[in-house]
């Protein structure tokens, strides 16, 4: 399957996790990338080579999210690479994929861990999303990520969840916004899937056994689950949709 030949796909913090598995999905559908990562840079050239594997291009840049300083040289950055590697001066889809766990009773988040937060997966992504929309195609898609716990409520996720609600809102006045380029916005909003990022939670006993008795198709998510929905987002069967949040969950806590 190819239907995405020719686009040029930007995942943040693709070098782990659900960024790396997006970034391989998307290049098995076709799509080159461009993807970013904040301190682990031999993780993020490992999906670099497995991307050239595939027969597709890719190119790593490092990115501090929470860093908006630094959020004009990388998209000077993005359009060296764009015109270096592809002769190209946009790319077609932006996935702001990178994001931490910080987890804390609301009685006990610290100033500190909220702006941390606040600053990656909301304040981050905002003006990232602005540097970047010279750069992206009319007719582009920008897939956000979002969360479950915006719809269920877990003790200790207060300043994540609220975050991402943060994102949710974003995301629909950036398809009212964006609407008259063609760009879509769309949020998907994983449940529990078993990565590196949750790997912690999982070593509890009984934790997975738990989750997956709390979806109704009976297991916690792998990424394949997302990644799947993204690609889906990126693809011309996905251009109706708009302004959604796309929750992947398996059924979580229904």
């Amino acid at each position: 399957m190819n239907g995405l030949t020719n686009k040029i796909a930007l995942v943040t913090g693709g070098s782990r996790g659900l960024g790396r598995n997006t970034a391989l999905r998307l290049a098995r559908n076709g799509a080159d990338i461009i993807l970013t990562y904040r301190s682990k840079k031999q993780e993020g050239e490992a999906v670099v080579a497995e991307i050239e594997q595939l027969g597709r291009k890719a190119v790593l840049l490092p990115l501090d999210v929470a860093d908006t300083k630094q959020l004009g040289q990388f998209s000077e950055a993005v359009a060296e690479a764009l015109q270096k590697t592809w002769g190209r001066k946009n790319f077609d889809f932006l996935v702001n994929n990178a994001g931490v766990g910080i987890t804390s009773p609301f009685a006990q988040t610290s100033e500190e861990a909220f702006d941390s937060l606040m600053n990656i997966h909301f304040r981050g992504t905002f003006f990232l999303t602005q540097q970047m929309l010279p750069l992206l195609a009319d007719g582009g898609r920008i897939i956000n990520t979002s969360t479950g716990l915006t719809r269920f409520a877990t003790p200790g996720y207060s300043a994540y969840a609220s975050m991402k609600g943060a994102m949710e809102v974003l995301t629909k006045y950036l398809a009212k916004e964006l609407g008259s380029r063609g760009i879509t916005a769309n949020i998907v909003a994983p449940g529990v899937v078993e990565t590196d990022f949750t790997s912690a939670s999982f070593e509890r006993p009984g934790v997975k056994d738990f989750l997956a008795s709390q979806t109704a198709l009976g297991r916690v998510g792998q990424p394949d689950d997302i990644s799947g929905v993204v690609v889906f987002l990126c693809s011309d069967e996905g251009r109706w949709v708009n302004a959604q949040r796309l929750e992947a969950s398996g059924g979580m806590f229904l």
